[in-house]
């Protein structure tokens, strides 16, 4: 049966539009970069990187935010006001589809599934390295983890 040239025509831009997003749609962790909240970056980034909200599912930051006076060690504590907006922002913006299918042990991002299955070709030794010394030390091999970015090609692993 011949096709109907003009309905080609019409059904031509959907399909690139439809190509275009298909990666998107095809893994949920290419969505849009949520801009770092600016409290959020001053009072954890000071300590250490500001871990993007998707990198946790929204159970892992409750938790985390709810206990900030022994946070991995330390005392991270801030006032209730300040916690509870920081808290809300993380929760809302908080990891979604598989990575939040599986809450980390013990909340930490290096021990979650999609970390050590991202980080599964690195040997034990890299970690050990005093240019990282710890999995969690993102910045190491990322150069821009502290804008959220992660991209792989733009890794650099210190020797």
């Amino acid at each position: 049966m011949p096709t109907n040239p003009s309905r080609r025509r019409r059904a031509a831009p959907l399909a690139l539009l439809a190509l275009l997003a298909a990666p998107a749609w095809a893994d949920g962790e290419r969505r849009a970069r949520v801009p770092l909240d600016p409290s959020y970056v001053q009072e954890c980034g000071s300590c250490h990187v500001a871990y993007p909200p998707a990198l946790l599912p929204a159970a892992s930051w409750q938790r985390l935010m709810g206990d900030l006076a022994h946070h991995f060690g330390s005392d991270a504590s801030l006032d209730r006001e300040l916690a509870r907006k920081l808290t809300d922002w993380l929760v809302a913006h908080a990891a979604s589809g598989r990575r939040a299918a599986q809450v980390p042990p013990q909340d930490r991002i290096t021990r979650s599934a999609w970390f050590l299955r991202e980080h599964d070709e690195l040997p034990a030794a890299t970690w050990q390295r005093p240019a990282i010394r710890s999995a969690a030390n993102c910045g190491a091999c990322h150069p821009r983890a502290d804008r959220g970015e992660f991209d792989e090609h733009a890794i650099r692993i210190p020797r």
